[in-house]
């Protein structure tokens, strides 16, 4: 079975993103919200990747 990425309502704090990578990915939210806060910082591109997800990740079916 292949798995999908998807946003997810059970464990979302903003729109569900990093919960749904995280859960793609095998890892903690938590892990993935750092990255986030770690592009943002060091970058400066985490917020325009996280709100460009929100409109390309769609919601998952099952929730």
């Amino acid at each position: 079975m292949e798995k999908e990425l998807y946003r997810v309502k059970n464990g979302r704090i903003l729109a569900g993103v990093c919960a749904g990578m995280a859960e793609y990915m095998n890892l903690t939210p938590r892990m993935v919200r750092w990255m986030f806060v770690a592009m943002s910082l060091f970058f400066g591109g985490g917020v325009l990747v996280y709100i460009a997800s929100i409109f390309m990740i769609p919601t998952d079916p099952n929730e």
